[in-house]
């Protein structure tokens, strides 16, 4: 008998491997995994790249105690990163994630035709959602548009219900990523949804109210964890027993560069819903994200910028002004360009 989801989840990891990889017959497509994932994806992966001529290479790896350059020690470093040097492309499973871990930074900085695509945590459920089910010919036209009037501005303010409120100004000449979902140009790409850039990072000043999630080291939060920053470093950060572990956990690594903003992003993926897996939870339709800590080359060109290591959190419900015109009003899109988009989407 079929497991749930069989048909749809086929079908999803088709549009994967054909549509948004475009893997061709011969190519050698790594699939990472942890012992954490769900092994359904991974499988349907493998099982639509061989299909299609290709030939996959699953490594499934012990989960690593934490993610990025944390995870180092307790990955097989040589060995993957050999592997991923000669990869034509590779798509991230693991829950415990290897993005900005050293394998990575190897792999993007010297295997130059590697495609990557970050999709860590995904289960059965979230693909068919965010990869299955996607109106990319609209998502992407919002998207674009988004990106569009993001670059022109210069001076940005983001406030929340839950009490962010926080201003900075935009650096020329630093990239807006639209990230489309596609991984058909070598780099490193992610899943479609997500706007993201790296502002001026001194201009940075206010208040980050996490409400959503915050991932590395909690996940969905029960109250908000509010961080006051000032020239883009923490500062204070107040809240309960969350905000307490949190702090303990920025500060475990003896890193001044785990206490500064990172980047910040638009959530706008029409299939996306909070459930305390980040790479689902930072494309939450109207939130925006902040990272802390790395800061990746697609951010910050040619090379980033090194950190022990990277979390991010999710503000729900973000009401954005771009100069003195309003994008979004509590996450709903409210620019006279977006509402006719969003309402094709079913986000009016």
């Amino acid at each position: 008998m079929a497991k749930l989801y069989e048909f749809e989840l086929g079908k999803a990891a088709q549009i994967l491997v054909e549509e948004l990889f475009k893997i061709k017959a011969g190519e050698e497509f790594v699939i990472t995994a942890d012992t954490e994932c769900d092994m359904r994806v991974v499988e349907a992966t493998a099982r639509a790249t061989f299909a299609v001529g290709a030939k996959p290479v699953v490594i499934w790896l012990a989960s690593p105690l934490g993610v990025g350059k944390a995870a180092d020690p307790m990955l097989p470093t040589r060995t993957l990163t050999a592997a991923l040097k000669e990869a034509d492309a590779w798509v991230e499973f693991n829950n415990q994630w290897l993005l900005y871990s050293t394998p990575w930074d190897k792999a993007i900085e010297e295997n130059k035709k590697l495609r990557y695509l970050c999709l860590v945590g995904m289960d059965a459920d979230m693909m068919i959602r965010c990869i299955g089910r996607v109106d990319y010919p609209t998502l992407l036209k919002f998207q674009a548009k988004v990106v569009e009037v993001t670059k022109k501005a210069k001076k940005m303010r983001v406030t929340t219900p839950a009490g962010t409120d926080i201003s900075f100004t935009n650096a020329p000449g630093r990239p807006v990523t639209l990230e489309s979902g596609y991984a058909d140009t070598p780099g490193p790409h992610f899943l479609s949804g997500q706007i993201g850039w790296a502002p001026d990072f001194e201009s940075i000043n206010g208040v980050i109210a996490y409400d959503g999630s915050l991932s590395p080291p909690i996940g969905l939060l029960k109250e908000p964890v509010k961080l006051h920053v000032k020239k883009g470093k923490i500062e204070k950060i107040e809240g309960g027993k969350e905000a307490v572990e949190f702090e303990a956990w920025l500060k475990s690594f003896k890193d001044p560069n785990m206490l500064v903003m990172a980047h910040i992003c638009y959530g706008f993926h029409s299939g996306a819903k909070l459930t305390g897996n980040i790479l689902e939870d930072e494309r939450v339709w109207g939130c925006t994200e902040w990272g802390i800590g790395n800061v990746g080359p697609m951010y910050l060109p040619p090379s980033g910028k090194k950190a022990a290591s990277h979390t991010d959190g999710i503000c729900l419900n973000s009401s954005v002004w771009l100069d003195d015109v309003q994008l979004t009003d509590k996450g709903k899109a409210v620019h006279k360009e977006l509402v006719e988009l969003a309402k094709k989407l079913g986000k009016a």
